[in-house]
């Protein structure tokens, strides 16, 4: 209860953070090790060694509201997490249209405080959906139109979140829907093969001597059923961090199974660019706006 009181009374950019879990965060382990942040010199902050995870609840003005929301999971290689440039800013831009954003920190895999860091940061993508439904009423949301979207890293834990929602990995008894309405995957790691994975990534979270059937079942491209949700693939051509592969590929796979899909390969702008002026010719969140109009999440 202490805890609880205590993240709810901090601020972010004058928003409300709230602890992920009530109580024990399941698959954890305790162990002396402390959540480390940096600010770099434009003031981006950037987390390590997370394990306690948040949400920041960012909501729109009430005469803008449309009642979607959208789960937002910034990236860093599953060993960081780009909470400003790849977080909060975001958040920002999706309240400008409406709809309501909550940034999760998620816990980052690390055998010292998870017995299956495999499962962990799903754990975490899951019960971020969960609690935004249980709690639709309260932030005046639509539980029909809670999307969830990922950058780099975080982009294969969202589309993990939109091909595995099957399957519970965190205590459910309220049998909540944990698929997500919509994916929005930016850069997104998506494919942990040889030939696309982004080696840290898939070190991080499944260990250097992972076996092929985990390779596998994280390969995100080969979870696509008829009910993946409706998604939003943007990358840049020239992405030496992420090979542009992985959106190509899920975009494949989505379409040969039915599923609504767009994709915006820009022909440059590198990897991680954000919303960082002149790296792309546009805006990508004003794609996603258009995008979410078309699928008829918002107005």
């Amino acid at each position: 209860m202490i805890l609880s009181l205590i993240f709810a009374s901090m601020q972010g950019s004058g928003q409300t953070v709230i602890p992920l879990y009530n109580g024990k965060i399941p698959n954890s382990i305790k162990a002396d090790y402390l959540e480390e942040k940096a600010v770099n010199d434009q003031g981006q902050i950037r987390y390590t060694k997370v394990s306690t995870p948040t949400l920041e609840i960012y909501l729109p003005a009430v005469d803008k509201r449309t009642g979607a929301a959208v789960v937002i999971i910034p990236g860093g290689g599953y060993g960081a997490i780009a909470y400003t440039h790849e977080g909060t800013d975001i958040a920002k831009e999706f309240n400008a249209f409406g709809v309501a954003a909550f940034v999760l920190k998620y816990r980052l895999p690390s055998d010292k405080i998870m017995p299956d860091k495999t499962i962990g940061p799903l754990q975490d993508a899951q019960q971020a959906i969960k609690t935004i439904r249980m709690r639709a009423a309260e932030w005046k949301l639509d539980p029909t139109k809670v999307g969830i979207l990922g950058f780099s890293a975080g982009g294969h834990l969202a589309s993990t979140a939109g091909t595995h929602f099957g399957k519970a990995v965190i205590e459910n008894k309220e049998n909540t829907n944990l698929r997500p309405d919509f994916m929005v995957l930016v850069y997104p790691v998506i494919s942990l093969s040889d030939s696309l994975m982004h080696k840290g990534s898939r070190d991080n979270l499944l260990g250097i001597n992972a076996n092929e059937t985990l390779i596998r079942q994280y390969s995100n491209d080969l979870q696509i059923t008829a009910q993946t949700p409706p998604t939003l693939l943007i990358h840049a051509g020239d992405d030496k961090g992420v090979k542009v592969g992985n959106s190509i590929k899920f975009y494949e796979g989505l379409i040969k199974n039915g599923v609504s899909a767009e994709m915006h390969l820009y022909p440059t702008g590198g990897h991680g660019f954000g919303q960082v002026p002149g790296r792309t010719p546009d805006r990508w969140t004003d794609r996603v706006q258009h995008w979410l109009k078309a699928i008829k999440k918002i107005n």
